[in-house]
Order: structure tokens, then sequence, then C-alpha cells
């Protein structure tokens, strides 16, 4: 049965960011996901996880100005210093929190940018973090964006972030596996699911077009739930979508799958 996670940065936002553990702990899930947890001291996440039984199990390296239209800057050539400043505050809450995955952001390349440049950056900074965190139970995780949600970003196939994770060749790096960008851009998930298996590290699910419980749109995904048991994906399931409405008035769609 999959082990699903809330992700605070798109559910229960009706309440504060750090009321939202709570939340979801009354809605009955075990692990939580994020975006970003930076503008909290480790000292109140460590509290509120302790309060809940919650377990983090995914977040992001900070995305740098995103006034500025950074989507992080991994990335970017001529911005190595602060890259790697940012993974290692990532790996510093990644630690403190026992959180196993981190997702290094890529970024949105400007157009006067080479893209051939910005992958040997992005190559070689995660090659970097992956030094930083070997040997730990901390895996990186590299993900594609659907051009419709992130345009510009450095890429967008599942297939093109599996050859990065390739070029990187670190055992501790892997795939974030997101249905719904995978969906708009390559189709066939049930291809990527079986062919890649051992190879993602994290999937996210959201409905298809419109990002919304995964109980409607083109994607059947209790048929994907029941083929991940059979592929014996033991990793985490983060339910990263926009509710419909209110986030607890959404959730009948878990009941079927929720732990007894």
């Amino acid at each position: 049965m999959p082990k699903f996670a809330a992700n605070l940065s798109m559910m229960f936002t009706e309440l504060p960011f750090i009321e939202r553990f709570s939340a979801a702990a009354r809605a009955g899930f075990d692990a939580v996901e994020f975006l970003f947890p930076y503008d909290y001291s480790l000292s109140d996440l460590h509290s509120v996880l302790q309060q809940t039984g919650l377990k983090v199990v995914l977040f992001n390296t900070c995305a740098g100005n995103i006034d500025q239209g950074d989507w992080g800057i991994a990335a970017l050539p001529g911005r190595e210093a602060e890259a790697r400043r940012y993974t290692d505050e990532a790996l510093e809450y990644a630690r403190a929190m026992n959180c196993p995955s981190v997702h290094v952001m890529a970024g949105v390349i400007p157009s006067n940018f080479s893209a051939a440049a910005c992958l040997t950056t992005f190559v070689e900074n995660l090659r970097y973090a992956a030094e930083q965190c070997a040997g730990e139970n901390i895996q990186l995780l590299v993900e594609a964006l659907s051009p419709k949600t992130r345009a510009g970003y450095l890429f967008s196939s599942q297939y093109q972030a599996l050859e990065i994770i390739k070029k990187v060749d670190r055992p501790n790096v892997k795939l974030q596996l997101d249905l719904f960008h995978a969906q708009q851009v390559d189709g066939n998930l049930s291809h990527l699911l079986r062919q890649y298996a051992g190879q993602y590290g994290h999937i996210q699910i959201a409905s298809v077009p419109d990002r919304h419980e995964p109980d409607e749109g083109e994607v059947n995904y209790p048929w994907l739930f029941e083929l991940l048991d059979s592929l014996n994906y033991h990793g985490w399931v983060g339910c990263e979508y926009q509710p419909r409405a209110s986030t607890e008035n959404g959730l009948g769609w878990l009941a079927p799958w929720r732990q007894p």
C-alpha cells in the first residue's frame, strides 16, 4: 500500500504553515513534504514534529530570489558558491529533521545563458551536494518541471532528468518522479514506473490537467498505486495538489488507501 505524504505548501493552506502539521496529522497522514523550511527555526520545526509525530520526507533547496525570477540556482553559471551555500543549508535542515530526501532545484535558465553550460554547472553542483551527504541516509533528487508549470526550467522531461542523473553518477542522486509533470510532457506513466523502478526515490501526484485531487482527470491513479505495490516501491508518494475546495473536504479519495 502506498505511503502518502501531505504537501503542506499546497494542502491545508487555509491555516498558517506551522498549524498545517497538526491538520495533516488529524487527517490521517503520517508524513509531510513542503517547498521550503527556511523561514522557520529548526527548534520550531522540531517542536511541531514532536507534537504531531509526523515525519518530514521532502523539501527543496532554496529557490534563490523568486521576485527576480529565480526558481532554483544550481544550474546557473557564476552562482556556484551561492548554490553550494543553499545545499549546505538544506542538508543542515535535513539532518536536524531526519528528512530522507532533498530536491536540488536547477533553475529557470535566462535566455542569454548557454543550456550546455547550465547543464554542466548543475551536474557539478549535484556532485558537490552528493559528496556532502555521502554515507548518510539522505538522497538528493532531480525533478523535471513541465513548461506549463515552470517555463524555461532547465529540463522538462523525465528522460532528460534521468540522463542528468546518469551524468552525475552518484548513488545518492535519484529521480523525483512527479506524475503530474510526467503525464504532461512524457506520458506512458506505467512505462516510466516499470522501466525505471529503483531509479526514482520519491513520487508526487496530482490530477491532470487541473492539479487537483487525484480522483479526477486523465490519470487512473488507483491503477498506478496498484502498479507501485507490484513493483515493491517503498518510498513516499507526495500529494502535491491544489484542493478543489477545503483540503479536508477533498480527502475522500484517500479513504481506500489509509493504513489500517
